[in-house]
């Protein structure tokens, strides 16, 4: 959104006194996704009064969640769901289980939504949700306690017409069809529309499990493109090997790019003649981890970063290309499956180098793209066909990327900048158009 000259120089000022804070610690995942809203503020001019706006979550809920457990016991876990920005439409985001989450982590996770949906140019705001509580170390009728405690905990604040939640970290599509069951037994009929990502049996979408993957594949293959190199035989390092990791090496390989280095939480394989993409996810499936495949050599989670490779896939959590390591990536395209893996003085590095980052808000929105597919779906009660479902993720998918890499060429930043400078224009006109009331 252009604004006047008046209000140019207000965004200026305000980001200026904004930046020097932020910076000083930019590795607290908020603060950082803060910062990144202020540097696109000053490229296009956004008003101090709608920046100012953006800068901080329409809502944030916090909760006490009481969870029976096996031997009896009642523990009490803390839940979040935060709404950052609803301009658009009402809110999206995922529902991560993690004994690592914080309100600042939810925080950020949310802004991050709010420009996701509106880059690719859907009418969804951003939103987050999680619980601190270590799914791994608890059964599966105290996931499903915990679940049901907290969807009813949130179901003030949460429905198809106010804010949507879906899977992320450690949550699946049974624990979406908990949150779906719990909200429409409290409301008294079934409301499918209230969580994305559920089982198809419960109205569920085709072509969602892989969605995340695909369109990670759909920007790579335009970035492939701008950059004039050849996907057949392209190497690819992928570091975190779940939902969107997984998909992203079968998807990739069937494209014809060439998977060399992979790795979890425990550790990683790497071949640079390639990877049995194939066995590697049976040995991950049968065992829990890809340490101890025979197809490669033994390498670490941090070292697959590094790996000498044409795209680098980050598909794990935040915060794992630093200032470090980021003078040491070898490869081309670094495609941000997970939300936020690269710091902003990262970036900076990255970028001089001339390495092409696809930031998280672009290479991994394929999953909040089919999420509101499955959506409409659900509200229209019209089922689609998966090659209808995949044509629409592409077309959403390759029109983001244009649109960012137009704003990036144009302003003369990397593709972050680009991505932002689209979706925060959208949002910035949304809420302005809209107004404040009262």
């Amino acid at each position: 959104m252009q604004g006047n000259a008046r209000e140019r120089s207000n965004a200026l000022r305000v980001t200026t006194s904004i930046d020097r804070s932020a910076t000083q610690s930019a590795e607290n995942v908020w603060e950082m996704a803060q910062q990144q809203l202020d540097e696109v503020a000053h490229l296009i001019g956004l008003s101090e009064g709608i920046h100012l706006y953006l800068r901080q979550p329409k809502r944030i809920l916090e909760v006490s969640v009481p969870v029976r457990m096996d031997d009896n016991r009642v523990r009490i876990f803390t839940g979040f769901r935060v709404q950052h920005n609803m301009s658009r439409g009402p809110g999206k985001g995922g529902i991560r289980f993690h004994p690592d989450v914080t309100l600042d982590e939810v925080k950020a996770l949310a802004m991050w939504m709010t420009w996701k949906c509106a880059l690719v140019n859907i009418p969804f705001g951003g939103a987050k949700g999680g619980v601190i509580c270590d799914p791994k170390a608890m059964s599966m009728q105290e996931l499903e306690n915990l679940t049901r405690r907290f969807t009813s905990e949130i179901s003030v604040i949460i429905g198809p017409e106010k804010d949507i939640p879906a899977p992320d970290v450690y949550t699946t599509p049974q624990i979406m069809a908990w949150i779906m069951d719990t909200f429409s037994m409290q409301k008294g009929y079934s409301i499918p529309g209230v969580v994305t990502g559920k089982p198809i049996a419960i109205g569920g979408s085709l072509g969602r499990d892989k969605a995340t993957a695909r369109g990670c594949l759909y920007v790579v293959d335009e970035a492939m493109s701008v950059t004039k190199q050849p996907i057949e035989g392209a190497r690819v390092a992928i570091q975190g090997f779940g939902n969107a990791g997984m998909h992203a090496a079968t998807l990739m390989a069937e494209r014809g790019y060439r998977i060399v280095a992979a790795s979890d939480s425990r550790g990683g394989v790497a071949n640079p003649t390639g990877l049995d993409v194939r066995g590697l996810i049976a040995h991950k499936l049968e065992t829990g981890s890809l340490v101890g495949f025979g197809g490669g050599e033994k390498i670490s989670n941090k070292d697959v970063l590094e790996y000498e490779c044409d795209v680098l896939v980050p598909a794990a959590l935040e915060k794992v290309i630093t200032r470090e390591n980021a003078p040491r990536i070898r490869a081309k395209i670094v495609a941000e499956a997970a939300n936020g893996p690269t710091l902003p003085e990262a970036d900076a590095i990255l970028h001089d180098r001339g390495i092409m980052v696809l930031p998280d808000i672009l290479a991994n929105a394929g999953g909040v793209t089919v999420s509101y597919f499955e959506w409409v779906q659900d509200l229209q009660e019209n089922f689609w066909e998966e090659d209808e479902i995949n044509a629409r993720l592409k077309q959403k998918m390759t029109r983001a990327f244009r649109e960012t890499h137009e704003q990036a060429t144009r302003h003369g930043v990397d593709m972050r900048r680009g991505a932002y400078a689209v979706a925060v224009d959208r949002v910035a006109e949304a809420t302005k158009l809209r107004g404040l009331y009262p």
